[in-house]
């Protein structure tokens, strides 16, 4: 009987480490997640002297192919300037961001496929239209600037672009709008977080 007793305290033990483990699991993920929103920033100075590979930008696209998109159309592509000759062609083709990027190492192009998200049998579903492809686009940088924040990286989304040259740069086909430019690279400084609008402001329950 004692010895009944003793195993079952033992296993109940057992099982309350095994509980308390995870929970700790779930808190230290949580508050990573927390981490990765606060501390991403639009990135306006970045460190020439560090790179990022071909390999890191693969792995961080193929993240945000888990983003949502109308019915799993996926109308988000991405054109990557990684290369010298065509990191310094987008650098003049972003308005008043050119010297606040000058030293990313990676410029993303983001556009999305007119007539996918939105429509059905090739009709429009609603009165959004195409502005839902624009919404997807949106959800998939979105999805792209946290997971670079939770890589180390840092970013910044342009929507000061020479979209027609962009196009005629990466032979954009017509069928896609050109979204955004978005920097990629480590910040050289830590920027100041901004204030917010307070909640009540943006949010109503009823």
């Amino acid at each position: 009987m004692t010895k009944h007793v003793f195993l079952g305290a033992l296993i109940a033990l057992l099982s309350l480490a095994s509980c308390s483990k995870s929970n700790e699991n779930a808190t230290s993920s949580s508050s990573s997640f927390d981490e990765v929103l606060t501390s991403r920033r639009s990135v306006r100075s970045y460190d020439a002297s560090k790179k990022i590979t071909e390999a890191e930008v693969r792995e961080l696209l193929a993240a945000v192919q888990d983003a949502p998109s109308w019915a799993n159309t996926q109308p988000t592509k991405y054109y990557v300037a990684i290369s010298k000759e065509k990191l310094e062609a987008v650098q003049n083709l972003v308005g008043g961001n050119k010297e606040k990027i000058a030293n990313a190492p990676v410029l993303i192009v983001s556009t999305y496929e007119r007539g996918k998200s939105g429509f059905f049998q090739g009709e429009q579903t609603n009165e959004v239209g195409d502005g839902w492809g624009a919404y997807d686009n949106g959800l998939s940088n979105c999805y792209l600037i946290l997971k670079a924040r939770a890589m180390g990286f840092d970013t910044l989304i342009m929507g000061m672009r020479d979209a027609d040259k962009l196009r005629e740069l990466f032979s954009i086909p017509e069928n896609e709008a050109v979204m955004a430019v978005i920097s990629l690279g480590y910040r050289a400084e830590d920027p100041k977080r901004p204030t917010h609008r307070s909640l009540d402001e943006i949010v109503k329950f009823f």
